[in-house]
């Protein structure tokens, strides 16, 4: 099974600031699916450049796309712009549970406008930029992730 994921962070991107998120983001996704292949990528904040990357992965097969980073108000946060351009169907309960998870411990949460949603039977999660609120989210839907990517792939039935 192929799994990408990729770090949106135009200081990273550049030179001036270390990805923590996306190699943890890599090392939860390893323990869930330890057959897996992890491909990653580093871009920056660029909508064009996202949306062309995540069409690639999932033309590539990926049965999930995990971004990090560019889900919040700042204006150069374009990763759900992104997204939206390139999913068939929105997934929409997926980053409701994240954000609910997630304002659980930090009101703040409730800002990131991360959105989840399928390319054919690929799903396309956004994750926030920052390590903790990465590994929390993607923690908090990854039993339904693991459903979702056998459904999404055409299995029936219920857990």
């Amino acid at each position: 099974m192929l799994l990408a994921v990729v770090t949106i962070s135009d200081r990273c991107s550049r030179g001036e600031a270390v990805d923590t998120a996306g190699p943890a983001t890599v090392e939860l996704l390893h323990e869930q699916w330890p057959e897996a292949t992890v491909e990653t990528a580093l871009v920056p904040d660029e909508e064009d450049t996202i949306a062309v990357l995540l069409e690639q992965f999932a033309n590539d097969g990926a049965a999930l796309i995990v971004t990090t980073g560019g889900t919040g108000l700042g204006p150069r946060d374009r990763t759900p712009e992104a997204t939206r351009r390139v999913i068939d169907r929105e997934a929409p309960g997926l980053a409701e549970a994240m954000r609910a998870m997630g304002a659980a411990q930090n009101q703040f949460a409730w800002l990131s406008r991360g959105v989840c949603g399928l390319k054919g039977a690929t799903i396309i999660v956004n994750l926030p930029g920052s390590k903790r609120g990465a590994t929390e989210s993607l923690g908090s839907i990854l039993k339904l992730l693991k459903h979702g990517i056998d459904v999404a792939a055409g299995a029936q039935g219920h857990p």
